[in-house]
């Protein structure tokens, strides 16, 4: 060896990307001539990621195949490397929260908790369940019925059976049904502490801004097919930079048509019986020129209100584009 050679730097050492939780190529699910699962293809690892869709749209179907209910029609999924529907070792790293009632009436909050981590195999199952009854938040109603449990109650009782044994991945099916607002900040900040332990997590809504709150990366589904993937800003964006109809009351229609034809963010106003009817393809910046329009042309606002902005028209606009 030269002494050139000698006085180099070693290389770097750069440590290997490290494997996907969860991952799906060209995955397919369809019951007779009903596909409700088609071709879609993703891969996650930590963090929370959510799932976007209209009812309908095959998440809680998707959710199924992850867990090992359902087997693909076509395609693979795997979760931790391991096929979910042949191998159930992967059980024991899997939590599922179903959006279905799958809690039984007559046991304790604690003893359906117990139950669940004496099915995992946990060594000391009373500690567990307690451990995690404690991280929901259902301490004080541990020792009742379940069916004397409010909807929200129930559901941090199923999300505390799905983490008692601390799994790696975590599916959870429209988990915030039922909660109240307290409540719902309280399991996205668990969430959220879970994530950030290196934990995988993907859950299902039909709420943006539920999704929005705690996942970094969003899924958005339609019709069973992936629509639209990847960090929320860029698809929040693409929902709501889409064209939008705007329908208004005031006291004089035609004069604040004439304020806001020369808007650049108005690109069709039209004249109804008792309304205006306004196209924009840029809402937020059409809210605030809005009232100012409005004031000067010394127009009253009586009634503003947006004509498309169901999920599923928002949804339908994304799988066109």
């Amino acid at each position: 060896m030269s002494a050139m050679e000698a006085s180099l730097p070693a290389a770097p050492t750069v440590a290997p990307a490290a494997p996907p939780a969860i991952e799906l190529a060209n995955a397919a699910r369809w019951y007779g001539n009903v596909v409700a699962v088609n071709d879609v293809s993703f891969s996650l690892g930590a963090g929370v990621t959510g799932l976007l869709g209209p009812n309908g749209a095959g998440k809680t179907t998707l959710l199924h195949m992850l867990a090992g209910f359902l087997a693909p029609s076509a395609g693979t999924v795997q979760v931790l490397g391991r096929n979910p529907n042949l191998d159930p070792s992967v059980y024991r790293q899997i939590g599922l929260v179903p959006e279905r009632e799958s809690v039984y009436p007559f046991l304790t909050g604690f003893e359906y908790v117990r139950f669940n981590a004496r099915l995992q195999g946990m060594r000391q199952p009373d500690a567990a369940a307690r451990a995690a009854i404690a991280r929901v938040g259902l301490e004080d109603a541990a020792d009742r019925a379940i069916g004397t449990y409010s909807k929200g109650m129930r559901q941090r009782a199923k999300v505390a059976g799905a983490l008692v044994h601390d799994p790696q991945v975590l599916l959870l099916d429209e988990p915030f049904n039922g909660m109240d607002p307290r409540q719902r900040l309280a399991m996205m900040d668990l969430l959220g502490e879970m994530a950030n332990a290196g934990r995988t997590i993907l859950f299902s809504s039909h709420i943006l801004e539920e999704v929005e709150r705690i996942g970094t990366e969003i899924l958005v589904m339609v019709a069973g097919r992936l629509a639209a993937s990847g960090d929320f800003r860029a698809i929040r964006a693409l929902m709501t930079d889409r064209p939008h109809t705007i329908t208004i009351h005031s006291s004089d229609d035609r004069k604040l048509a004439t304020a806001l034809i020369a808007e650049p963010a108005v690109f069709a106003v039209e004249l109804q019986e008792n309304a205006l009817s306004v196209q924009t393809a840029h809402l937020s910046a059409f809210r605030v020129l809005l009232a100012g329009a409005s004031r000067t042309a010394g127009v009253r606002l009586k009634e503003v209100l947006p004509a498309d902005e169901s999920l599923e028209s928002v949804f339908d606009y994304l799988v066109r584009r």
